[in-house]
């Protein structure tokens, strides 16, 4: 195949509707120039994580509606936004695992290219980190009103309502952005295994870490209370239901 007029083929000329209202040619132009790679796999690399980023954006726009429909008590659209929040986690999930086809070789070429650089410094990753504690303000504010409280929604006045069901997308939405960040330290693990040093000659143990930080405790912590108290109702250790030997 003619390499040149491929090349020239998929970043279009800018000039049609469709390039135009999608900005395809300042996009297409995001990327290092195809004579400039390190290794072929360096563009899917750089792809998957601009992608990435985009997706981001979207999450952090939606989650800052998710806040308004909180605030208002509008569990519909709550609830209707928090699956598209939930979709690109899953989705964001699926695209690394492109990255788990280049071998530990090709990576350390590319990873050269970062200079001091690491996915912590990404942009709409620092901002998820710190839209969590206020979603969970915009939750309190529109659900838990009038001194009601967690343990009420989940326990003694449970009814599976509004209250409940917005705290259980704030639950799956904290689950999915923890598998995601242990989908990436597996990444890492697949890449430069993880006894090694990150760029900046941190130890990637404090992504371990990370992958243990929730957003939302409370609604985490709420469980193992109820399991206590229910524990301490009919026993923490109950009679065996396996048929006795005579």
């Amino acid at each position: 195949m003619d390499r040149e007029y491929y090349y020239k083929t998929i970043g279009g000329d800018g000039s049609l509707d469709y390039e135009i209202y999608l900005n395809t040619h300042q996009l297409l132009q995001c990327q290092k120039p195809y004579d400039q790679l390190a290794v072929p796999d360096e563009l899917q690399f750089q792809i998957v994580h601009q992608v990435e980023e985009l997706w981001m954006k979207l999450m952090a726009f939606t989650l800052l509606d998710i806040d308004d429909y909180m605030r208002a008590s509008n569990a519909n659209r709550v609830m209707t936004l928090f699956r598209r929040v939930n979709q690109i986690l899953t989705m964001m999930m699926m695209q690394l695992d492109l990255l788990e086809t280049m071998s530990p070789k090709e990576y350390q070429e590319i990873r050269l290219q970062l200079g001091n650089g690491s996915g912590q410094e990404s942009p709409g990753f620092r901002t998820l980190l710190k839209m969590a504690p206020e979603l969970w303000e915009g939750y309190e504010a529109g659900f838990l009103k009038d001194g009601r409280t967690l343990e009420q929604v989940y326990n003694t006045d449970y009814s599976h309502d509004d209250a409940y069901m917005v705290a259980e997308c704030l639950a799956e939405f904290d689950e999915l952005f923890q598998k995601f960040r242990y989908h990436h330290l597996q990444l890492i693990a697949r890449s430069i295994g993880l006894g090694s040093k990150s760029l900046k000659g941190r130890p990637v143990e404090m992504l371990e870490r990370g992958v243990k930080k929730q957003f939302f405790p409370q609604v985490w912590e709420i469980r193992g209370k109820m399991t206590d108290d229910w524990g301490a109702s009919y026993g923490v250790i109950r009679d065996s239901i396996t048929p006795k030997a005579h």
